[in-house]
């Protein structure tokens, strides 16, 4: 019992986030460092790994694991863009989902300017999660609101040193905060002689998530992203990828480029469609030259890549094939359907289609019998 007194005395979570007591006793359940790690579902070279650590080294493990990087990187964000109160319990229910926000990519070292001033209160409030990315390299980083730290990786001996160096040891059976009940806390709720010593001069509207968030995504040029298209491409299918579009001459000159940008370009497309497309028969086309060049790197992959993809565009391709209209007719395109494959995004129009696109289809008399 003194032991487990000591881990608890010890641990530091951060002030937005507040286990219950133990009912009987009155003592906090009991939380320690360490991590966990395993392989990715459908991955033979990818690891994620969940670690817990005192809240005075979050920021310390950030700046570390910027070094592997490279010289760009993304920025992650996630709130709740409308304040949702001061407390939430964690087992609280008919809640508002958070937003989850990405950066451009942009120099690490950019990055990490903006964001220092802000790092207290990222890790301190009860309501946001924050976190650093570079799909090409294969690394990705993620403090939760749960105040767990979640890492993607292609080289888990890298995070594992890491780790090793700030002290966290390996546990398989590690628990989390989120195993215990617990609430969520605003940096608003406490008494500013609670706060960290870094955010007790900061005035009301600084310590306000949805407002120092908001000044975040503008100072990074955020855009939000579905959080249903969460995924994870290593280094080795970025290599294979690159290698598979260098083949294509048409294709080449996105091959150094992060492959999971397109198929969020993809899944963009499908949102502005889904929500009336505005642009004329060009730039629809434009977009549907993008679902084109995924099919060439889906046809030409080993298995495991190529699956990896399809599960990953499935959803947003069935989202596009319920607003299509007209399937029986196609649009004019160099490329044909192939044995392999029927290009579904070619066969029909969406029905929300804007005046502009509109006008072009009836001058290439797409409404001809």
């Amino acid at each position: 019992m003194k032991n487990t007194q000591q881990h608890t005395i010890s641990f530091e979570y951060p002030v937005g986030f507040q286990p219950w007591s133990d009912a009987l006793t009155g003592r906090q359940t009991p939380q320690q460092e360490g991590y966990t790690y395993h392989l990715l579902e459908n991955s033979r070279d990818a690891f994620r790994f969940h670690a817990v650590l005192n809240a005075s080294r979050v920021a310390s493990l950030f700046h570390e694991f910027s070094r592997f990087l490279g010289d760009e990187a993304f920025f992650i964000l996630e709130f709740y863009e409308d304040q949702v109160g001061s407390t939430r319990p964690a087992d609280g229910t008919d809640r508002p989902l958070p937003t989850i926000f990405y950066s451009p990519y942009m120099p690490v070292t950019e990055i990490i300017e903006v964001i220092t001033p802000y790092l207290p209160r990222l890790i301190h409030d009860g309501f946001v999660g924050f976190g650093l990315a570079n799909n090409r390299e294969g690394m990705e980083l993620f403090y939760s609101e749960e105040k767990v730290v979640t890492c993607f990786t292609g080289n888990h001996l890298r995070v594992m040193d890491l780790f090793f160096r700030l002290g966290l040891q390996h546990d398989p059976e590690l628990l989390f905060p989120t195993d215990f009940g617990h609430d969520h806390l605003s940096l608003l709720w406490h008494p500013r002689e609670e706060l960290p010593e870094a955010l007790r001069e900061l005035d009301e509207k600084a310590l306000d998530y949805v407002h120092f968030c908001r000044d975040l995504t503008e100072e990074l040029d955020m855009y939000p992203v579905e959080e249903s298209l969460s995924f994870f491409l290593s280094k080795r299918d970025q290599d294979i990828i690159e290698e598979i579009l260098l083949r294509h001459e048409d294709y080449a000159e996105f091959a150094e480029d992060d492959f999971g940008n397109l198929l969020f370009d993809w899944n963009d497309f499908v949102l502005e469609c889904e929500g009336g497309f505005t642009g004329d028969l060009w730039e629809y086309q434009q977009g549907l030259q993008l679902r084109d060049m995924i099919q060439y790197v889906i046809d030409e992959a080993p298995d495991v890549q190529r699956e990896k993809i399809i599960d990953i565009i499935g959803e947003t391709d069935e989202r596009f094939k319920k607003i299509l209209t007209d399937r029986r007719k196609r649009l004019a395109h160099s490329q044909t359907d192939d044995g392999r494959h029927e290009r579904f995004w070619y066969h029909g129009i969406v029905r929300n289609a804007g005046a502009e696109l509109r006008r072009d289809l009836i001058r290439s008399g797409w409404y001809r019998n």
